[in-house]
């Protein structure tokens, strides 16, 4: 029996333990997914060497822009006639033209020259290699609709321009409908049976809970850029090589006896199932194979950089789908844009490419799909050293499968009060992100008859697929 002290009464570790165990499995709602996550498979996996990825193998890698990326900054027309007049409207937010990187789109047309901020070297390079594609105006939608329709309020997502509700229904995904569970849950809900062992979720979140990952059946789990976090008071030996095993070990013993009531036995469960996943993700982890590419010193190349290692272990985990979510905030720039917009950028640029050449690295740069999701667009007309929270917006998708190299959708005319404009440059979507994510799913293997079960919206929207994978 543990020597009951100050900070660990049986009361207070159940209270604390319940708390901690809910942050490190990223569960959303404690009481309605109370459950233990499987059986540990112990001695089965491999201490020394991580196993080949398998050649069915797939991953989606979603990295959320958190506060609404403004890539009218990131894909800027270039050509003489078109620059000058983004020059007039952008204001004292136009980047210059001596430092435009011109891209060269396969297919994509309008009559206008494309070019990326000077901070992206690295997106023009993935796109000249044709392993990156951009998605043009795409945005929350509850159904097609025209300007009348905006201007009359009619088919309108609630709460348009809010940055909690917008973010919301891009990870879910049916904005019309309260909240229950994010697409990526859905997905992950309906391929997991395709993993071979349940006891690490397939879906593995880098930045705590969220609500794209959230399923009726699979649980996301949490990590950080480092490994595994344990829980508090627990001394998990995974988290923490070289701590002494009494104090976990007697908390073990605690968390399989009889407990006082229900609820204290059902997070006592919990508990013990994070602690034995944490030791068990923590060994695991310690045979990734070291990789040869180089990271830049950034938080999110070091996310992605363990989402490498991930992937580099799923064999021995037993999983043949994963799902993840990686978050970069800070792009909620209502002013010092011209500042904060460049270093950002630039941190977003390198670590798509150093993640990029890990995967060719392990060799499966064919089945891992990387794609960027925000809460919305900006305003194409600046506030003071700033933008306003707009509606469609670009998104950004690599992998050794994309069909890059090219423009996806339809850009907009770029016209302030033009028939894209709702107002200030916010540009009315011509793409929905139900198609958006319906490409992403059919990709990940999705039949078109199951397409509906994870977007629930998508047979109001007529492209199903919009060719970038």
């Amino acid at each position: 029996m543990i020597p009951q002290t100050p900070d660990l009464s049986r009361r207070a570790f159940v209270r604390q333990a319940c708390c901690a165990a809910v942050g490190t499995t990223g569960l959303l709602s404690a009481l309605g997914q109370l459950r233990m996550i499987g059986a540990v498979a112990g001695d089965s996996l491999p201490r020394n060497t991580a196993a080949a990825v398998p050649a069915d193998y797939k991953a989606l890698v979603c990295l959320f822009l958190q506060g609404g990326i403004d890539s009218t900054s990131l894909l800027i027309p270039s050509d003489p006639s078109s620059f000058s007049a983004y020059s007039t409207a952008r204001a004292d937010l136009a980047v210059s033209p001596a430092g435009l990187l011109p891209i060269s789109p396969r297919s994509y047309s309008d009559g206008r020259n494309y070019s990326l901020h000077p901070s992206a070297p690295h997106l023009q390079s993935l796109f000249a290699a044709q392993k990156l594609a951009i998605l043009a105006n795409v945005g929350t939608l509850v159904r097609p609709t025209t300007l009348a329709q905006y201007q009359a309020g009619t088919n309108l997502p609630p709460q348009l321009f809010s940055h909690s509700d917008q973010a919301l229904q891009w990870q879910s995904s049916i904005p019309d409908q309260p909240f229950d569970t994010g697409w990526g849950g859905r997905l992950a809900d309906l391929v997991d049976a395709q993993n071979s062992n349940n006891q690490i979720s397939m879906s593995i979140t880098l930045n705590g809970a969220n609500s794209f990952q959230r399923g009726s059946a699979v649980t996301q789990y949490a990590i950080n850029s480092s490994g595994v976090s344990s829980l508090s008071n627990t001394g998990s030996l995974s988290a923490t090589p070289g701590v002494s095993t009494a104090r976990s070990n007697g908390i073990r013993s605690l968390m399989r006896s009889t407990q006082e009531n229900a609820l204290a036995a059902a997070f006592g469960g919990i508990t013990k199932a994070s602690i034995d996943d944490g030791d068990l993700l923590g060994t695991v982890l310690r045979t990734a194979p070291a990789l040869t590419t180089t990271f830049p010193g950034t938080g999110t190349a070091a996310r992605l950089s363990m989402v490498a290692k991930l992937i580099s272990i799923s064999q021995a985990l037993g999983l043949k789908r994963q799902i993840f979510f990686v978050q970069l905030g800070g792009w909620d720039m209502h002013g010092s844009q011209n500042s904060a917009y460049g270093p950002l950028l630039a941190e977003l640029s390198g670590a798509m490419n150093a993640f990029y050449n890990a995967t060719v690295e392990l060799g499966v740069a064919n089945q891992v799909t990387t794609f960027t999701a925000s809460d919305f667009g900006r305003t194409y007309v600046p506030n003071a050293g700033g933008t306003d929270h707009g509606w469609g917006n670009h998104q950004l998708i690599m992998g050794g499968t994309v069909r890059g190299g090219d423009i996806y959708g339809q850009m907009p005319s770029l016209a302030v009060g033009g028939n894209d404009d709702t107002g200030r440059g916010r540009w009315l979507p011509s793409t929905s992100v139900d198609e958006y994510n319906a490409t992403l799913a059919t990709w990940f293997g999705v039949s078109a008859g199951n397409l509906s079960t994870v977007l629930p919206n998508i047979d109001r929207f007529a492209k199903p697929n919009l060719g970038f994978l």
